[in-house]
């Protein structure tokens, strides 16, 4: 079994830095991708980055750009979020994924929202609030 713990996350001014860490665990293959989603009340799961186990393929969602950097430490089987200028609108449950038969970093972020719930192994997410 395939599991997914986040943390990191709390309650930060705008403007402000959180690094955020999923540890995978379990059977896990050589080609791999992790991703992170987020969820605010009321909204659907939305794909920020994604990263690949094999390559420094990433890819960042247009609201995050430029803000957000992933990253990986394979040794660890760890991925980190550093989301840095924090906003208001960043604020949701996040979550990371896993995607064992991907094809793109691109593809595993951008995949529609119903898909992913079944076809990705999700971590418990974690509360990023900005607000102050």
């Amino acid at each position: 079994q395939v599991q997914l713990v986040e943390s990191g996350g709390g309650l930060v001014q705008p403007g402000g830095s959180l690094r955020l860490s999923c540890e995978v665990s379990g059977y896990i293959q050589e080609n791999y991708a992790i991703g992170w989603f987020r969820q605010a009340p009321g909204k659907g799961r939305e794909g920020v980055s994604c990263i690949s186990s094999s390559d420094d393929s990433t890819y960042y969602s247009d609201a995050v750009k430029g803000r957000f950097t992933i990253s990986r430490d394979n040794a660890k089987n760890t991925v980190y979020l550093q989301m840095n200028n924090l906003k208001p609108e960043d604020s949701a449950v996040y979550y990371c994924a896993a995607d064992f038969r991907f094809t793109s970093v691109q593809a595993v972020c951008t995949r529609d929202a119903r898909t992913i719930l079944w076809k990705y192994y999700w971590g418990q997410g974690t509360q990023v609030t900005v607000s102050s």
